[in-house]
């Protein structure tokens, strides 16, 4: 059996499959394996993003939380906990290390007197802005073989997909 033109490291690896063990559906295969080096290559576009900026992975998704929080881009660590899903003492040391930087900084919750808020610093929100730009510009490049209805499609099929995963 030869590989059709156009076909990709999936389909070769599907028809190994097949030679070996053509009792069984490979459908899934034919799905999930595609879905896993594609989340490979987004990883790498994500980390030459953050890089480019001079930031690690860990350091956006907290960024980014606050960032998206709005106006005056502060949360209470308990939200960060909430929003980037990690335990308390990893959100205290990324906190310790992003106020190290100067991307973030600390401030009296003026609503609890024991609390405290966690805010973007310009130096915070620049370097979130300048990695969130680069980010959706590389995956903007990753679609340009779909049309914006396939494009479309494939984030309702996507949707689909995690449905029962949560």
């Amino acid at each position: 059996m030869s590989i059709p033109e156009g076909a990709d490291e999936v389909d070769e690896l599907v028809q190994a499959w097949r030679r070996e063990r053509d009792d069984l559906d490979l459908g899934p295969v034919e799905i999930f394996s595609r879905i896993s080096r594609l989340a490979r290559l987004l990883d790498l576009a994500r980390r030459e993003a953050f890089t480019a900026q001079s930031i690690e992975p860990w350091e956006f998704d907290v960024l980014a939380a606050l960032r998206r929080a709005g106006r005056p881009y502060q949360l209470s660590p308990g939200q960060l906990l909430k929003e980037t899903m990690v335990t308390s003492g990893t959100m205290t040391n990324r906190i310790d290390r992003l106020s190290e930087r100067g991307l973030v900084e600390r401030s009296a919750d003026p609503n609890d007197r024991r609390g405290v808020l966690v805010g973007l610093t310009t130096a915070g929100k620049r370097a979130v802005d300048g990695a969130f730009e680069t980010l959706l510009a590389s995956e903007r490049d990753l679609l340009t073989e779909l049309s914006g209805e396939e494009r479309t499609d494939l984030a309702d099929l996507l949707k689909r997909l995690m449905r029962p995963l949560r």
